[in-house]
């Protein structure tokens, strides 16, 4: 798609026992050096971390009203579709491909590892395969997601003529730049890092006549509505709207009236939580350090693929280099980290090459890794939807599940 072919010109824009204690360094003020990973308190009820897990067979079985040949999908995308071995639509793709291919605007309510992305790309690739002259801009929380759409991108979309930009903080902005002034079909992006080109002039929404806003309340809770909300105001007044978040809130509420027009809203959040996840807390005892308990269960045989969260990104920095220092495989991801240095803990955590990736919140959504044995809350999180968004890294594709959190 180029700006000649839309026929408009740029436009300018401005171990341990199961079941109270210390934390890791002693937990006394200046008890030690340890004091460095200190949570701040937490203000969740202990109780909420505790759960048995039911069997995960017993999920209820949802049945689709569709095939992926009942959509009108062009046949090209039908056969990337088998190729990337989807079979059957999940429940948010069979209520919501229709709904988006129709050309109305679309509210998804749903968690993350439901289905969400093909929800949105199907139908848009669709779209601008019958019209290239106009372009898609999906807008999500993490590099880590903005970069899990556009693999799957690639999948779907092999041998179509269809072009795609990534644009996210932690890689190279000129390189960026050259790619959205190329005015790719698609482009993917974080807010702060459109924002910024949008402001260099180099990126121009108001050609972009779709939009996908992905895990908006992820979005909103790290502090990005400003960003979002300067990012609709250049967008065209006459759009295709997707929005997509586990949870609606009142801020998600103001950013969906300002963006939608009659939206079909299609809700397949079933649960809080995942039942199959076995949930329960280690109480850190007196003259425990939090590091010593969390080494003794990272050498355990059943700790074999492992989250741990943490609060900061120093304290995850000390957390790799002791563990490291003990010969324990270890990745870690951070905000301070950069895209490459991010996706290649990533790999090597997927690949097995690490037992343990360590990450701050920004790993809690957005990021699909199969067969996680455990998340374990080092950290204490700042909010029970923290805790949720955590936890569901394990215990996925109705796998039995167990999570950790340290108290103490």
């Amino acid at each position: 798609m180029s700006y000649r072919q839309s026929g408009l010109s740029r436009p300018r824009s401005s171990r341990p026992s199961f079941g109270g204690g210390r934390s890791f360094g002693g937990g006394n003020r200046g008890g030690g050096r340890g004091n460095r990973f200190m949570p701040k308190s937490g203000n969740i009820n202990p109780a909420r971390y505790v759960n048995a897990a039911t069997q995960a067979v017993n999920q209820e079985e949802v049945v689709s009203e569709h095939q992926f040949s009942d959509f009108g999908l062009d046949p090209r995308i039908l056969a990337n579709i088998t190729a990337h071995g989807y079979t059957t639509p999940t429940e948010i793709q069979d209520k919501g491909i229709p709904v988006v291919m129709s050309g109305k605007d679309f509210v998804g309510i749903a968690n993350t590892g439901t289905g969400k992305t093909a929800a949105f790309l199907l139908p848009f690739m669709n779209k601008l395969l019958l019209d290239d002259k106009q372009g898609v801009l999906i807008i999500v929380p993490t590099r880590e997601l903005a970069t899990q759409i556009a693999d799957e991108f690639i999948d779907l979309a092999k041998g179509l003529p269809l072009t795609m930009a990534v644009c996210v903080g932690g890689m190279n902005i000129e390189t960026q730049i050259r790619n959205v002034r190329k005015d790719p079909h698609f482009v993917i992006g974080t807010p702060g890092r459109l924002k910024d080109l949008i402001n260099r002039r180099a990126y121009h929404p108001e050609m972009y006549t779709n939009i996908v806003l992905d895990e908006v309340d992820r979005m909103l809770d790290i502090g990005f509505i400003h960003d979002i909300q300067f990012i609709i105001s250049y967008l065209p007044a006459e759009k295709h709207s997707c929005f997509f978040s586990a949870t609606i809130t009142r801020d998600a509420e103001m950013i969906m009236h300002t963006l939608l027009k009659d939206p079909a809203i299609v809700n397949v959040k079933r649960h809080e939580t995942n039942a199959h996840i076995d949930q329960n807390v280690i109480r850190i005892q007196p003259g425990q350090q939090k590091i010593e308990v969390l080494f003794s269960l990272l050498q355990q045989e059943e700790f074999e693929r492992v989250i741990v969260f943490g609060r900061t990104k120093h304290g995850i920095n000390k957390l790799e280099e002791v563990l490291s220092t003990r010969g324990i495989r270890v990745s870690s991801i951070h905000g301070n980290k950069s895209q490459n240095a991010r996706q290649y803990a990533l790999d090597q955590f997927k690949k097995g090459r690490t037992r343990a990736l360590l990450a701050t919140d920004v790993a809690a959504r957005g990021i699909d890794i199969p067969n996680v044995s455990h998340v374990i809350n080092f950290d204490e999180p700042a909010s029970y939807d923290d805790y949720i968004h955590r936890i569901g890294r394990t215990g996925r594709a109705g796998k039995i599940g167990k999570a950790l959190t340290f108290l103490g």
